[in-house]
């Protein structure tokens, strides 16, 4: 197997009804042609450098994965097809990846979201506490260096 990133560009005067049905048909070719899904990202709504068929904008989707090139064929043949896709880019990001190893690669990921997210909430209140006493040092400190600086400069206007 290949590991591949695509990224879409999707029509971005769908709305979210509107869009999720484009964005879950990519995500159901991967499983039917042998295909594991690593990660997903939801990008948005992003400026063009060009315009794609009149549109100033555009809702960028990547997905990274793992399969054989007929996964890439179709999910680009999809692409051809929807005119709700404005333009798509394959890049293949590893040749002979072992399916096991992106497995325990995603499992590392989660495991390292769920920690972020839980020390992300303990170290907001933490933080908060100690930013504050570290302002009010360095607003000591500044006042005390503007200070000397003043009177380094009287002390060159005298001369």
């Amino acid at each position: 197997m290949q590991r591949y990133e695509t990224i879409f560009i999707i029509d971005p005067d769908l709305s979210e009804e509107g869009r999720a049905p484009v964005v879950e048909r990519l995500l159901q070719l991967i499983p039917q042609q042998g295909g594991t899904l690593v990660e997903q990202d939801h990008w948005g709504s992003r400026k063009l450098a060009y315009p794609i068929r009149k549109k100033q904008r555009g809702y960028y989707l990547r997905l990274d994965y793992c399969g054989l090139g007929v996964l890439v064929d179709e999910l680009e043949r999809f692409c051809r097809i929807d005119d709700r896709v404005l333009k798509y880019m394959t890049v293949k990001l590893a040749d002979d990846v072992s399916v096991e190893k992106v497995q325990a690669e995603m499992a590392e990921r989660a495991a390292a979201r769920a920690a972020a997210e839980s020390g992300a909430v303990q170290g907001t209140e933490e933080a908060g506490a100690s930013a504050d006493d570290q302002d009010d040092d360095s607003d000591e400190d500044l006042s005390e260096d503007n200070e000397d600086a003043v009177d380094e400069d009287d002390e060159d206007d005298k001369e």
